[in-house]
């Protein structure tokens, strides 16, 4: 062979050799694509999963809040509702900013057994708060 047979088959080879290696690169390349696509759909599928999740538990908690503030509403009605629960409400808020067993037998119209019990409970709190609260040795 000549010379120029030899340089023309080395380019040749090594043209081929490129041409082979691209396809290989090529072929890889397009299996990471397909690869990374069907991650990125499993990425978008879970995502829509929480986001619907999120959107359905965000409106179980509004639906229990809006339960609740019924719920707590109609408990005040029914507190206000009964006169024995409202003088006792007054009873233990007058015995709060100091008011004696005679005030609250006077103003809430409670007995004086059930004023003297509350004004007990109301000191036993008082102590055990205060026991509670003492800075520690």
């Amino acid at each position: 062979m000549t010379e120029t047979t030899l340089l023309l088959t080395l380019c040749l080879l090594l043209v081929l050799t490129t041409v082979i290696a691209c396809v290989l690169l090529y072929r890889r390349m397009r299996r990471y694509e397909r690869q990374q696509q069907a991650l990125v759909t499993v990425l978008r599928n879970e995502i829509r999963s929480m986001t619907s999740g999120s959107i359905g538990m965000g409106r179980r908690l509004v639906e229990v809040e809006q339960k609740l503030n019924i719920t707590a509403e109609k408990q005040q009605e029914l507190e206000n509702r009964d006169p024995g629960v409202l003088a006792y409400n007054q009873a233990a808020r007058l015995m709060e900013m100091g008011a004696g067993v005679d005030d609250l037998v006077k103003s809430c119209g409670i007995g004086r057994p059930e004023a003297e019990l509350m004004a007990l409970l109301h000191r036993e709190l008082q102590s055990t708060e205060a026991i509670g609260h003492s800075p520690k040795r």
